[in-house]
């Protein structure tokens, strides 16, 4: 299908304003870039939001908890933003947030892990996976319900998800009820057709995810352990049911769809939905793209029926 002509307006609005590409900048000044275009000007109103201090391999890590209004104990989204593992933070996917928690009815607990170059592999994954396992032994105390816990995250927050299913399994606690997995990076390659067919011009690029490879990794032989490739893992049958979300016009189109596919033969319940006419990001950008709010609202659907059974 032809590329949605609101993404091609946003892009082209991209290119006419200059903006460099991301893997050209100085680390700082690409971090505030995101900042830039993920932000909104109007961000949902919610019963709570809160900052706190969790425990974490190296230090308190700051998570950032969304509480909408309902009746507890709520199920709870362990959300990893996007970013490249370089990128992101706790504001740049606060809409993303705000808007799961509503539509899902769940609370978010949204996770500033600790970010490359300043920190390499495995720090970002071993972060999420304290928080996630601080959230099951906690959740009482907060209103959470420790048997309805999902993991979830876009891009690189998609491919921490996927890690932190892995180790889950691997590790034998906790037990998860669902993982939400938006545009995941699931492998260290960049030899796939939609690697090719995408490589420029559709916000995220071939170069630029090598950038973000690049600063991630302190070796080339870490590309190759499953917690930074989850399609490299060795057994995926102990991990929860779950919603791949992939964009038409992706580099990592079809990584996760191929991982999809690889739970699925694994005995897993997986649903696929491929965003025909999307560029990546574009879950985050619902304030410009109305396929975003559609995906947002087709994620809460997949959440509420994981959390129902």
């Amino acid at each position: 299908m032809p590329l949605d002509p609101q993404a091609k307006a946003f892009l082209d609005q991209l290119t006419a304003a200059g903006a460099p590409p991301l893997h050209a900048l100085p680390v700082a000044e690409a971090r505030q870039a995101l900042r830039t275009l993920f932000s909104t000007d109007a961000p949902e109103p919610l019963h709570q939001v809160e900052n706190r201090q969790v425990p974490g391999p190296a230090g308190h890590i700051p998570v950032r908890m969304y509480v909408p209004k309902g009746k507890g104990p709520l199920p709870v989204l362990v959300y990893f933003h996007g970013g490249g593992w370089v990128l992101g933070d706790l504001e740049t996917h606060d809409g993303t947030c705000r808007g799961l928690a509503n539509a899902a009815k769940c609370m978010v607990i949204a996770v500033d892990y600790r970010l490359a170059p300043e920190h390499k592999f495995p720090a970002a994954p071993e972060d999420c996976y304290a928080v996630t396992k601080w959230v099951v032994l906690n959740a009482a105390a907060f209103g959470g319900d420790p048997t309805r816990i999902a993991v979830g995250g876009d891009s690189a927050g998609g491919n921490l998800a996927a890690a932190v299913a892995l180790m889950a399994a691997d590790r034998g606690a906790p037990t998860l009820a669902y993982q939400l997995l938006i545009y995941p990076v699931t492998n260290y390659a960049f030899d796939t057709p939609s690697y090719r067919e995408n490589a420029d011009g559709y916000l995220l690029t071939r170069d630029s995810m090598q950038w973000f490879w690049g600063h991630y990794l302190a070796n080339e032989n870490d590309g190759q352990n499953a917690y930074a490739s989850p399609m490299r893992a060795r057994d995926c049958r102990r991990v929860p049911a779950a919603l791949v979300m992939t964009a038409e016009f992706d580099p990592l189109r079809d990584e996760g769809e191929a991982y999809a596919a690889r739970l699925r033969e694994a005995g897993v319940p997986v649903a696929v939905k491929r965003y025909h006419g999307m560029i990546h990001g574009f879950f985050s950008l619902g304030h410009v793209l109305d396929q975003g709010k559609k995906a947002v609202a087709d994620a809460a659907a997949g959440l509420r029926a994981a959390f129902a059974k």
